[in-house]
């Protein structure tokens, strides 16, 4: 009886989310531990089979990082952001596409869903431009300096043709980090800024954002704080209070743009929770923070 009221309750929302668009963020414990990149592989196929058009983004930073360390290549970071030279460049392209990538694809494959490896360099699909300087304060002295991040980019548009091509045949796309300039040169891409963006512009219903947090937290030392459900201006509030900040800050900034950008919700949700992609959807209660206009 419980597996039937499970059912009845998931009902309306399979209803309301038929044909729509779900993008989702693969990020934290879905990347790096083997079975839970598969449980959530499986899920995705399951959303296919109930009439949804999921779509994947994912990143990939920490397995960089430790290839650049296996060939010798010391990972350099400033506040957070990856200094991509021409080498590095080179290891992020093998990493992302070649590795991370066709491993999500084999996996939704295998569960009998129809999935196709993309790059934002494919059709265009992520036209970038070269982020400009980061700027750093010493706090010692007060002094601003400009540091060139190297081949790191920021979306200028997003060109939705081709995964709406797919979405239309009945495949899932799954989508690396990685854009194109102007003059066809390859850029190191925020993962997920580009699911917002992405999602964003192919109308998506939904971002889900998986982490490695239960959400978004009143008390980020307490997961019983957890926030279920909030508005952009209140979490707009959370933000310029310093409540949200650390890893959670670029994700929360994403989710707000993309409710800003016309995707009716957005939720950061915990990864390491099994089938927390099914709770969030298809449970009235839900298991991570729920965002709204």
């Amino acid at each position: 009886m419980k597996t039937v009221n499970i059912l009845v309750e998931a009902l309306p929302y399979i209803k309301k989310f038929h044909r729509k668009k779900i993008m989702i963020k693969y990020g934290g414990h879905a990347m790096i531990d083997e079975a839970a990149m598969d449980s959530t592989a499986r899920d995705t196929v399951l959303l296919k089979y109930v009439g949804m058009e999921p779509v994947v983004v994912h990143g990939g930073g920490p397995e960089i990082s430790r290839a650049m360390n296996k060939m010798g290549k010391e990972p350099k970071f400033i506040e957070g952001l990856r200094v991509t030279d021409e080498e590095t460049m080179e290891i992020v392209k093998m990493v992302l596409v070649g590795k991370i990538n066709t491993s999500i694809v084999s996996k939704i494959c295998y569960h009998g869903g129809r999935a196709i490896g993309l790059s934002g360099k494919d059709s265009n699909l992520l036209l970038a431009r070269k982020r400009a300087p980061h700027v750093v304060r010493d706090d010692e002295t007060g002094e601003r300096r400009e540091i060139d991040l190297g081949l790191v980019g920021e979306i200028e548009s997003v060109d939705p043709g081709i995964i709406n091509m797919l979405t239309d045949n009945n495949y899932i796309p799954v989508i690396s980090p990685i854009g194109v300039d102007r003059d066809a040169n390859t850029l190191n891409l925020n993962a997920d800024t580009v699911a917002g963006e992405v999602a964003a512009g192919i109308g998506a219903e939904k971002l889900i954002v998986l982490t490695d947090v239960p959400g978004i937290l009143e008390d980020p030392s307490d997961p019983d704080t957890l926030i279920r459900r909030i508005s952009v201006d209140e979490l707009s509030d959370l933000v310029k209070s310093g409540i949200v900040e650390g890893g959670m800050l670029p994700k929360t900034l994403t989710c707000i743009q993309a409710i800003n950008d016309g995707v009716s919700s957005a939720h950061i949700i915990d990864g390491r929770v099994e089938h927390s992609l099914l709770l969030e959807i298809f449970t009235k209660k839900g298991i991570g923070t729920m965002i709204t206009e």
